[in-house]
């Protein structure tokens, strides 16, 4: 099963093309612009690459959030596209579940990405391993958004931080949990496409999928616009 996969949910960019268990082609870019300037040169560079095209897909998967709200739009709407001209099934993945996912670690995990106005989206997951490359993930908690302070109050066991909300309040977590909290090294804190495109796979064998037009961000907060909104409402 051949599966194109796009993360667009933070800072990154990263896309990628796995082939049942083989990663043919991957490609991650942090260039502070926004991804409609590079997302889809990234995809045909791959697929070129590759020696594919969008028509010898099986399938697609791509990040729905939480993350930044234009980043995530960009990124749904163009894999949206291409299942929709390509007649394939796509899958969408939580990008909390992907930081937890690419660790090699065993034990409780919290995903953390930056959400911005000092505030995390996070999760906490368990994670046991079954065999070579192979973790059984457990998700113990809902995905919310808070304060890195409230993200780790009731922590009363080691764990591993990840993902960039980890990485930018580490000296706060390390000041609050002292050694119960674990960090990995730096390149983990980055949603890499291949684990995207590995847990799509996953969906889509087990027919965990959808036709592309149903396929929304998860924000999980309301946008500016929403607030105000409300607000005059």
């Amino acid at each position: 099963m051949k599966i194109l996969a796009a993360d667009t949910a933070a800072q990154s960019c990263s896309v990628a093309i796995r082939n049942n268990s083989d990663l043919l082609c991957e490609q991650t870019l942090i260039s502070g612009q926004t991804h409609s300037r590079h997302l889809m040169g990234m995809i045909k560079n791959i697929l070129d690459l590759s020696g594919l095209t969008i028509n010898d897909m099986d399938g697609f998967a791509v990040t729905i959030g939480p993350g930044t709200f234009t980043g995530l739009r960009i990124g749904i709407s163009l894999v949206k596209g291409l299942a929709a001209a390509s007649g394939k099934p796509v899958a969408g993945i939580s990008s909390l579940k992907a930081l937890a996912m690419q660790s090699s670690f065993s034990g409780h995990l919290c995903a953390m990405i930056d959400a911005r106005r000092k505030e995390v989206y996070s999760a906490r997951y368990s994670v046991a391993a079954s065999g070579f490359s192979s973790s059984i993930i457990k998700q113990e908690s809902v995905e919310t958004v808070m304060t890195p302070e409230k993200t780790v109050s009731g922590i009363h066991e080691p764990t591993l931080f990840i993902g960039s909300g980890a990485f930018l309040y580490q000296q706060k977590i390390e000041k609050i949990l002292g050694e119960r909290a674990i960090f990995p090294s730096l390149l983990q804190n980055t949603i890499q496409a291949s684990t995207i495109a590995q847990l799509g796979m996953e969906q889509l064998q087990k027919k965990y999928c959808t036709s592309p037009h149903p396929l929304i961000p998860s924000y999980i907060r309301a946008s500016d616009a929403e607030k105000m909104r409300s607000v005059t409402s």
